[in-house]
């Protein structure tokens, strides 16, 4: 097995059935998770100041803007959402979507996209679009077509789980239906479609995100999904790899 396969088998070893289980295979993971979705977008976020807002609820001595601290708290309470989510089994749905993207945002929207009429929690009003190609479905279109993206991702099986994740975020970013918040949303959304599948969720490292771009690129230009997939498989692998090697360093000591 390649080490991409290791951590899968890693991940379904441990056999989650709740949300308590869940916490506890994700601890430090939602940490991480969370200060490198959010700088991918926002270089002001540290992960020391996520780490104290995870575990303490604030942080001391802080001297960053008011939207960061904001940004930073949104993440746990996207957090504790997905948890609760993953205990109910709620479907990836329109309404889960939209309430990730509400926890994620809230407080965040600045002035002018507010006089917009644009809310937290709403697809977009206006064209928003992102990348150098510019793409983003139009405002009348949004509901449409991420409803039927959804529909897609009813009844995958298991050993495709990836390859729907790799699919399912390409197009969400694609898609771009919010006002803000996009990125974070499909990073977190893709994550929850994983978990409901038995796959271990991925962190995208901020170190990394050229060839994510490069991988969003390829399928926005050519519709070719293989980068992403390929991405995919390289960043879970590095996500779990400290929890892979502890793994097989406790293997080695029982034989001994």
């Amino acid at each position: 097995m390649n080490r991409y396969q290791q951590a899968v088998a890693l991940w379904q070893r441990k056999q989650i059935t709740n949300d308590a289980e869940l916490a506890e295979a994700l601890n430090g993971h939602s940490i991480a998770f969370a200060y490198h979705s959010g700088k991918i977008e926002n270089e002001r976020i540290t992960y020391h100041d996520t780490r104290e807002i995870f575990e303490h609820d604030g942080v001391t001595a802080y001297t960053g803007d008011l939207r960061t601290l904001f940004e930073i708290r949104n993440a746990k309470d996207a957090n504790e959402l997905l948890l609760s989510a993953f205990a109910e089994r709620r479907p990836l749905d329109e309404a889960l979507v939209k309430e990730f993207q509400y926890r994620l945002t809230q407080n965040t929207y600045d002035t002018r996209r507010w006089q917009l009429g644009e809310r937290p929690g709403e697809y977009k009003k206006h064209d928003y679009v992102t990348g150098k190609d510019e793409i983003g479905a139009s405002p009348e279109d949004v509901h449409l077509e991420l409803s039927e993206l959804l529909a897609e991702m009813d009844g995958i099986p298991a050993e495709k789980a990836l390859t729907a994740a790799a699919y399912f975020h390409v197009k969400f970013e694609n898609i771009h239906p919010f006002a803000d918040g996009n990125g974070r949303t499909g990073r977190l959304a893709m994550n929850y479609l994983l978990l409901l599948n038995g796959h271990p969720p991925v962190i995208i490292h901020e170190e990394d995100r050229a060839g994510y771009y490069a991988a969003l690129e390829a399928w926005d230009e050519r519709q070719d999904l293989e980068p992403m997939l390929r991405y995919l498989q390289e960043q879970t692998a590095k996500t779990w790899e400290k929890q892979l090697a502890r793994a097989e360093r406790k293997g080695g000591n029982q034989e001994r």
